[in-house]
């Protein structure tokens, strides 16, 4: 067999999986200018939604039109490409990630010189023709262009909002400016200077990247909020009704009756049914917010972002509504691990209490058993010491007939005395017989007993 027909091991196929970038091609399509809007979605079911996204890019890229040459689609990643008669480009990129996936929809103008703005993407018969699955994240309208940043009256009519926010990132040469505030269209817009035509198309998409990024990850861990709220009054309340319980039990378990014991058990193992079902929801939904707040501060910090006047730092509106987010979820998370825990210690101490009750009585009835033993043991000894003179009394009696009837034929001479000489040997023959039958049936049950 030829080296080359031998099938790769699946520890070599995690090899090249790991070491893949298939986004690596995607950068010689790009270039400046350029329009992209970006749009990503939250799945609601990840291992189901997951597929599902992938043959959603796939329907995409057939309504488009797009060559099979200039179409890459891998398990998590995919793009593809369109060239126009004008020569207008069109690069739809597709990834998904743990818990959403996204669409960067590039237009890259052919003509030398062209003007792009914000809105709708200007590319010949555009139109986006998917209903994407899940919850819209957010959308982002970004132009990427060679020229500096317009004065800051012209920026203001092009972004909405009242306060703009602008820094250098990566380098001297690149600015970004943006208002954080949504147009027309629900977007929200950004304004990048790259200073060149000529710049690295790697960077470029670097770039873009980088913003999307770091929106993402923030309105990811900003969604969580409502939920977080009604979480914070819904464990404040049980923990207002723990404390209440914890009270009434602590000054009642002492004489409380089993009746009593067994309501408080029923209660306290809804309340942690309840506690238990909130805990499972919200680790579910917020658990992921550290690595989230992480993404983001990384981010910004590999964006060696520095000021860009007269505006303030695109981090200053960035961390100012991640800062604490992430933080406050974890600790409501242990709120409620810390209420969990106190419901199943009091469960724990009335289970104690109930065993105790039980240990209690079981003492009682054994101490009975006992008792009730010992007379029994004393009553068999009465009966054998009477079963004794009972047997003595009728062999002494049978005896004496023997003794009168050997008197009258004159064997004999005096029947009474040999009568009253026979009393103790029929006590001792009475014993023997009384301890032999004892034995008999001792080792009688003990050969009847079942073989294991």
């Amino acid at each position: 067999m030829e080296p080359s027909e031998v099938e790769p091991s699946p520890h070599e196929d995690l090899i090249r999986k790991l070491h893949e970038r298939p986004q690596i091609p995607l950068t010689e399509w790009l270039r400046v200018p350029a329009h992209v809007h970006y749009k990503a979605f939250r799945m609601a079911d990840p291992p189901t939604q997951r597929p599902a996204s992938r043959e959603e890019f796939r329907r995409l890229v057939e309504s488009f039109q797009m060559a099979p040459n200039h179409t890459v689609l891998r398990e998590t990643f995919g793009y593809a490409v369109k060239v126009a008669a004008n020569g207008d480009r069109l690069i739809v990129v597709w990834q998904a990630h743990t818990e959403y996936y996204s669409y960067q929809l590039w237009h890259l103008p052919g003509a030398q010189g062209a003007q792009l703005g914000f809105g709708p993407l200007t590319f010949p018969g555009y139109l986006f023709p998917i209903t994407p699955l899940g919850t819209e994240v957010c959308r982002l309208d970004i132009v990427v262009r060679a020229e500096a940043i317009p004065p800051r009256d012209e920026l203001r009519q092009m972004l909405p909002g009242p306060v703009v926010y602008g820094s250098r990132m990566f380098d001297d040469e690149t600015t970004v400016v943006t208002s954080f505030t949504h147009d027309e269209h629900e977007r929200e817009r950004y304004l990048v200077s790259v200073g060149s035509p000529r710049i690295a198309v790697s960077h470029l998409k670097d770039i873009v990247d980088a913003l999307v990024r770091i929106e993402t990850y923030y309105h990811l861990l900003l969604m969580q909020k409502p939920l977080f709220s009604t979480a914070i009054d819904s464990v404040y309340k049980f923990e207002q009704v723990h404390l209440k319980q914890r009270e009434i039990i602590a000054g009642h378990i002492s004489h409380a009756d089993a009746q009593t014991l067994q309501r408080w058990l029923n209660s306290l193992t809804q309340d942690l049914l309840k506690a238990n079902r909130l805990a499972g929801k919200l680790h579910f939904e917020l658990s992921a917010a550290v690595p989230y707040d992480k993404i983001v501060h990384t981010t910004l910090t590999a964006m060696i972002e520095r000021p860009y006047a007269p505006y303030r730092p695109l981090s200053d509106y960035v961390l100012s509504g991640v800062t604490g987010v992430a933080e406050g979820y974890q600790q409501l998370l242990k709120r409620i691990e810390t209420l969990s825990n106190g419901y199943e210690g009091m469960i724990a101490i009335i289970r104690t209490r109930v065993d105790l009750m039980l240990e209690s009585q079981n003492l009682a009835l054994l101490m009975s058993v006992d008792k009730t033993t010992k007379s029994q043991v004393i009553l068999q000894h009465t009966v054998e010491g009477l079963s004794v003179i009972v047997i003595a009394y009728y062999l002494s009696g049978l005896a004496g007939y023997v003794f009168k009837g050997l008197h009258e034929m004159g064997w004999l001479h005096n029947a009474n005395i040999a009568s009253a000489i026979f009393v103790p040997i029929a006590i001792g023959l009475a014993f023997l017989v009384t301890t032999l039958s004892r034995k008999y049936l001792h080792k009688k049950l003990q050969s009847e007993k079942p073989q294991p």
